[in-house]
């Protein structure tokens, strides 16, 4: 439990960690040291050297602190509280919740899933930012080792039944062999190829010589395809390598970090992520707070650490990165060889990366500055409604941060109005979408918004917004013909060259919430289409609906098929074979 004190001379010479606060008893920053009175008293000098620390303390108002056994103690303690309470003035980890995780669930027979939320439970792989790739890989891991995927075990499922899962829940398989198919799983995300080829070759070897030669066949595939993800996304380099290169560029008052994951000798990954509040901070005090938070959740600790720069602390943070492998970390800071070239590569991904970031920050001004908006408009949404001769009305919402798509913010909305009636949909639509954010004190309005449509469609968003009281948020509508942009203050359109980037984040805004409405339009349809007649059969469920469609392929076959034919099919019982045939033929 923390506790308060009014003078910094109040504070214990011991380790620990201190907590700032402000007027309102928000948390503004989080500090740690292995003398917390030393640490703390040096903010209260007449003359601080740092722009920072001025500005900090003139939102300074009370000040706890937590004392720990060690300083060790106290910067996990430190990462801790950073992580939860986010504050101001601390250098952070920034959206590190964007990218997608790789999780092996906490189950008795664990699933393999993708997930952005990081809890105590399951383990855990990542973050990936190729969104594409690792749901490719999970498909790839899933079907090669045929694991389960299915959330309740409530009987054999259709992957089962097409031999994509070994079917824990009708005790097909052990969880003693179920564990060692996840502990592969496991070595592949690691980068451990070559571990499971060995391990599987064994296995193959002993199916053989048990004469279970469909088993060996099965083994002798996997050892295949595991054998060609290593030849075609690996660049090889030496086989005892087990390292993270990281380097880093400054960009105004963020860091953008670049990391180089190495694993059994080859390059398995690069990531890159912003560090936010870094403006005026020395570099070692950003790759502390990198470190700390990067390797503070439940993620892999290589051997080596190589690092363009100097390191805050590096001799506690080597320790401690030692506690969570288990073993020792090296961390290294090269000054020549194989070593500083792969710093060097990383730094420059880094350098391009910030040039890529300054592009779309001089396109948005850009934008600003062709419509006139009071902000530059970081926040872009983008709205669009569909449906197909007058059926299954749809809207959709997207969101855009910084040029990219933001897609957590992404909703999409099943629509009331009778089409065909593009402005009521529209109504509609943004009614139902702003009208519930109306007094939210912690709903940000979007720098902009975008309605996919000309002058017709931007008139009923301006009178929804203004009957909302939202009149402040800036609105624009995007004609798809001449590619106009229409604003309520004139009735001519404003001209944006079609070279410009500027007028590319729109298109992309636009045909965004195109796609993602055409995608929910016809998702819903397939989903009318499927429906069928046996959904109206007491006792026809998903799993018979589709034993009977695999069994006799088409409805009609369905009507024709006898009682006796009926009761033949898989999970079919006396009193439903005897529903089917009634209700065809009544």
């Amino acid at each position: 439990m923390a506790t308060k004190v009014k003078s910094a001379d109040n504070l214990p010479l011991k380790p620990g960690v201190y907590i700032m606060k402000d007027i309102n008893e928000k948390i503004i920053y989080v500090g740690k040291s292995k003398s917390l009175r030393k640490r703390v008293k040096s903010y209260f000098k007449d003359k601080v050297d740092s722009p920072k620390t001025r500005v900090l303390m003139n939102h300074f108002h009370s000040l706890e602190y937590i004392v720990t056994q060690s300083e060790k103690e106290a910067l996990i303690l430190e990462a801790t509280l950073i992580k939860k309470h986010r504050p101001k003035y601390n250098i952070r980890l920034k959206d590190d919740k964007r990218y997608p995780y790789v999780k092996i669930t906490d189950e008795d027979f664990p699933r393999l899933i993708i997930t952005r939320n990081i809890t105590k439970k399951g383990s855990y792989f990542g973050p990936f930012t190729d969104v594409g790739s690792v749901r490719s890989t999970v498909k790839f891991l899933k079907q090669l080792f045929k694991i389960r995927t299915c959330k309740n075990m409530d009987g054999p499922c259709l992957n089962n039944q097409i031999d994509l899962c070994y079917g824990p829940c009708n005790g097909s398989i052990s969880k003693k062999e179920y564990a060692e198919i996840i502990d592969k799983i496991d070595l592949f995300f690691q980068g451990k190829y070559n571990e499971i080829i060995k391990d599987l070759k064994i296995e193959m070897n002993e199916a053989s010589s048990n004469m279970e030669f469909e088993k060996a066949a099965v083994i002798r595939d996997q050892i295949n395809s595991i054998e060609e993800v290593m030849v075609k996304q690996f660049v090889e380099l030496n086989d005892e390598l087990d390292q993270d290169i990281i380097a880093s560029c400054e960009n105004e008052d963020t860091t953008i970090i670049v990391i180089l994951s190495i694993r059994s000798g080859k390059i398995i990954s690069k990531d890159d992520y912003l560090m936010d509040n870094t403006k005026n901070q020395e570099i070692e005090e950003v790759l502390y707070s990198f470190i700390q938070q990067y390797y503070g959740i439940n993620r892999h600790i290589p051997k080596e650490i190589i690092l363009e720069d100097n390191l805050k602390d590096l001799t506690l943070i080597s320790e401690w990165l030692s506690d969570l492998r288990g073993n020792k970390v090296k961390i290294t800071i090269p000054q020549k060889g194989k070593k500083l070239r792969l710093t060097r590569m990383a730094h420059q991904n880094a350098e391009i990366i910030k040039k890529q970031k300054e592009k779309v920050t001089g396109s948005l001004i850009e934008l600003q500055n062709y419509l006139k908006l009071k902000n530059v408009p970081h926040v872009i949404e983008g709205y669009d409604v569909s449906n197909i001769s007058g059926t299954l009305q749809v809207g959709s919402k997207v969101s855009f941060f910084d040029g990219q798509p933001n897609k957590k913010q992404y909703k999409r909305f099943k629509l009331e109005t009778p089409g065909p009636n593009d402005y009521g949909m529209m109504r509609e639509l943004l009614t139902r979408r702003f009208k519930s954010l109306v007094g939210e004190e912690d709903y940000k309005k979007p720098d902009l918004v975008l309605i996919d449509g000309g002058k017709g469609q931007l008139r009923i968003a301006v009178e929804v917004l203004n009957e909302l009281g939202l009149e402040d948020i800036p609105l624009i509508g995007l004609a798809k013909e001449f590619e106009e942009v229409f604003v309520p203050q004139s009735s001519e359109p404003i001209i944006i060259p079609h070279n410009k980037e500027s007028l590319h984040i729109l298109q992309r805004v636009r045909d965004e919430a195109h796609r993602f409405g055409v995608t929910y339009h016809r998702k819903l349809r397939s989903e009318k289409i499927t429906e069928s007649e046996l959904d109206n059969i007491p006792g026809i469920g998903l799993k018979r609906k589709l034993a009977l469609l695999k069994e006799f392929k088409t409805i009609e076959d369905i009507k024709n098929a006898s009682y006796d034919e009926l009761l033949s099919v898989d999970g079919m019982n006396k009193k439903v074979a005897s529903n089917v045939y009634d209700y065809f033929h009544r």
